[in-house]
């Protein structure tokens, strides 16, 4: 009888196991809605509540950089209104009168967080924050975050600016293809001018003193909004973004959505530009010519899975000269489980002109 219950015990053991591994394996989070994607190729490692419309906080102030990147010049110079210097929340202590540069408010708005500077950008962009919203909600959008809807360039609360976790991860998927967002983002302090000297900014995403590899985003924080944090990390040539609003933690959430995407997940892909291999070039001045990809492909598994994954280039044994720069002359596909993922077109590097006939001769 002994023997039968320990048999029992065994099997039952064994039955749950796998399960509380699955269990022990997904992230402990306090925050309601939460995604994890794959920034080079917006794939969705892991989400909770994430199409869930809700108050973003400061993480609007994505947007508000997006705009100000890409409709003006950083040198362009801004004169702060009234209104802008008495918006409430969040200040760098912006003087009616006072002029900026774009680049300078940038900072002010990413780092600092400043409300004051956010307002200064959309009435030195579109006159008005009203007019400014329009251009956010459009930017929205074309990005296809078609769950948000913007008042303000700031995000303090109100009743019709909401957007989500998913469409914050695909805005900050956007805004880090961006050199200088990237830059700005990942500082951690820096100066810009004040009537009576500078101001000193200082990031407010502690994530980039304790994670390693974090290099952004943006945090923000009301009652409505509670915790907000979209964050990013890069390692090993993979950067993730992981994006937590209403948190209890929004820095143990955020951390614990990144390992989770380091450590238990395996990423098989190929950068646009990266070389993946050569072709011979018949009658060419060069014998071969490098290929690439022509767009940024991927595909990421959990790790037990990494070996169903495969990456397999397809070229042709040789070409014939003349070659051009961007010709297309094969393919790369990504496989998982033999089944195709992912594919892009591998394209020449570089132009390989033809032989004269004379040269050919003396080959």
């Amino acid at each position: 009888m002994a023997r039968v219950f320990l048999a029992l015990v065994l099997i039952i053991g064994c039955l749950l196991q796998p399960e509380t591994a699955r269990a022990a394996s997904e992230p402990y989070l306090t925050a309601p809605a939460a995604i994890l994607m794959e920034a080079s190729t917006g794939q969705v490692l892991y989400e909770r509540g994430a199409r869930k419309e809700r108050p973003p906080a400061s993480t609007t102030k994505i947007m508000t950089a997006i705009l100000a990147l890409e409709l003006a010049q950083p040198d362009v110079v801004v004169k702060v209104s009234e209104h802008a210097a008495a918006t409430p929340g969040a200040s760098i202590y912006l003087k009616a009168g006072e002029t900026l540069t774009m680049g300078d408010l940038v900072k002010g708005a990413l780092l600092n967080s400043g409300n004051d500077a956010a307002v200064a950008i959309a009435e030195g962009i579109a006159g008005t924050e009203k007019g400014f919203a329009w251009l956010m909600n459009r930017k929205a959008k074309q990005i296809g975050a078609y769950h948000t809807h913007f008042i303000n360039p700031h995000g303090l609360t109100e009743p019709e600016h909401y957007t989500t976790a998913y469409d914050l991860a695909l805005m900050a998927r956007y805004a880090l293809g961006n050199p200088e967002f990237r830059r700005l983002v990942a500082t951690r302090e820096d100066q810009i001018p004040a009537p009576d000297g500078v101001r000193y900014l200082y990031n407010t995403n502690r994530l980039l003193e304790s994670y390693p590899g974090a290099d952004g985003v943006k945090t923000g924080t009301t009652d409505a909004a509670g915790q907000c944090l979209v964050a990013s990390a890069s390692r090993e040539g993979r950067r993730l973004i992981a994006v937590v609003l209403g948190s209890e933690d929004r820095y143990a959430d955020a951390q614990a959505l990144l390992d989770y995407g380091f450590n238990a997940f395996y990423s098989e892909a190929a950068a646009v530009g990266e070389p993946v291999g050569q072709v011979s070039v018949k009658n060419g001045e060069f014998q071969s010519v490098t290929v690439a990809p022509v767009t940024t492909i991927g595909f990421t598994v959990q790790v037990e899975e990494a070996p169903f994954l495969e990456k397999r280039v397809i070229l042709p044994a040789a070409v014939k000269a003349p070659v051009r720069k961007g010709q297309t002359l094969g393919r790369m596909l990504i496989l998982y489980k033999g089944r195709e993922v992912a594919n892009t077109s591998l394209v020449s590097t570089q132009d390989v002109a033809a032989l004269s006939w004379w040269a050919q001769f003396k080959q």
